[in-house]
């Protein structure tokens, strides 16, 4: 094999790892290639509780990062434990459903309802409209998100 053999033979793989390096390298200089989650709150409401043991929590969530998220877990230092709950209809009859996440696409909106995902709090304080209680989100990927939900009527939601 001679010198310029060589020299064609290696020409070709180099060129083509040229080429890919400066595709990727467009590509996430773009955003193309996907940020990190970065979820918000957007809204946060409570129930004044009707019930001296258990009422919900609805938030409106946004992911403005590139990548999927998941809530997996809501805590709050002034309620009893909160659990990720959705509303199940069967038989025309309604119940809830523990969850163990809510998915929160990448450019995406979540907004927790009574007629589907929502935060059943239960030992809720007595609590006025108007009032906020404070809570935690736990994400998997990005960490806690800490909000105040406003308490809300039944009626408002």
């Amino acid at each position: 094999m001679t010198d310029l053999t060589a020299v064609r033979a290696a020409l070709a793989p180099v060129a083509a790892s040229v080429l890919a390096l400066a595709g990727l390298t467009a590509w996430a200089a773009t955003g193309a290639a996907g940020s990190p989650a970065q979820p918000s709150v957007i809204a946060a409401r409570m129930l004044v509780p009707t019930n001296p043991d258990v009422t919900a929590a609805f938030f409106d969530l946004r992911n403005d990062g590139g990548v999927d998220d998941e809530l997996v877990r809501v805590t709050s230092p002034e309620t009893g434990r909160a659990m990720l709950s959705r509303t199940v209809v069967r038989k025309g009859a309604g119940a809830m459903r523990m969850v163990p996440s809510v998915a929160l696409p990448a450019g995406g909106t979540v907004r927790m309802s009574a007629s589907g995902v929502d935060v059943m709090v239960e030992d809720p304080p007595r609590l006025r409209v108007g009032e906020r209680v404070p809570f935690v989100l736990h994400f998997r990927d990005s960490g806690q998100v800490r909000v105040e939900a406003v308490v809300i009527r039944p009626g408002q939601l």
